[in-house]
């Protein structure tokens, strides 16, 4: 079996908060959001037989507990993401994804087959405003991802879930209904930074969620994560 290669980092301390996970990129990606980190992932092709990836995984057992699999966006490659993660199993590794939650069939699999242990969940926007900001259609299938996983999350058979809004200035309104949609899971708010726009600073993001009611997780280039509750301010 092949899969679409797009890179792999044999220690990571900050694609599964408070692990120490080697990371597997794989590539394409259907969305084609202006904001994206790894637009280089979203295309292009380096097809490589698993065997080799999951050498790359086995030889990180030394220092890595878990594998994390992002993009692009992996669940594109739903058989070759599937194998990869049930050979990680095998090895005694705990499992994370990233995904934009466009391939909820796959999601669903991972979760029945007990193949994943954290999701961290792409939300972008308002449900009205989804398709037009990936430029595909999308909403119906994120939705059922959310479903998922809150389900999966409720059933004790998803260990961790966490819902990743990228925010950027001047929609700071969204964040309410997002939050409603994540109710129930851990929400993170990630600072929105693309050429042109004015990135929210820690503070501003923390304003924007102060309304919640609810603890979040602020990410922003100047200091790095850390955690927001309204009624204590910042908690570590």
């Amino acid at each position: 079996m092949y899969v679409n290669f797009g890179g792999f980092v044999p220690i990571s301390t900050v694609d599964w908060r408070g692990r120490a996970a080697c990371t597997v990129f794989l590539r394409g990606c259907p969305a084609r959001c202006f904001y994206c980190h790894n637009a280089a992932l979203q295309g292009g092709e380096d097809l490589r037989d698993t065997g080799e990836v999951i050498a790359m995984i086995r030889g990180s057992r030394t220092v890595a507990g878990a594998v994390v699999f992002s993009g692009g966006e992996p669940t594109l490659q739903g058989p070759a993401l599937i194998h990869l993660a049930a050979a990680a199993r095998t090895m005694g590794l705990s499992v994370g994804l990233h995904t934009n939650g466009m391939f909820p069939r796959v999601i669903e699999n991972l979760l029945r087959e007990r193949l994943v242990d954290m999701v961290a969940l792409d939300v972008k926007t308002t449900w009205e405003r989804y398709d037009d900001l990936l430029g595909v259609a999308a909403v119906g299938a994120v939705e059922q991802s959310l479903a998922l996983c809150r389900r999966a999350k409720a059933e004790g058979s998803l260990e961790t879930c966490e819902i990743v809004v990228t925010l950027f200035r001047g929609r700071e309104g969204d964040l309410a209904s997002i939050a409603e949609a994540a109710c129930g899971l851990a929400l993170v708010l990630q600072q929105g930074v693309a050429e042109g726009f004015d990135p929210l600073t820690r503070q501003e993001l923390e304003a924007a969620a102060a309304p919640l009611g609810r603890k979040v997780r602020i990410r922003t280039r100047e200091d790095g994560e850390v955690g927001y509750d309204p009624e204590q301010e910042l908690f570590r």
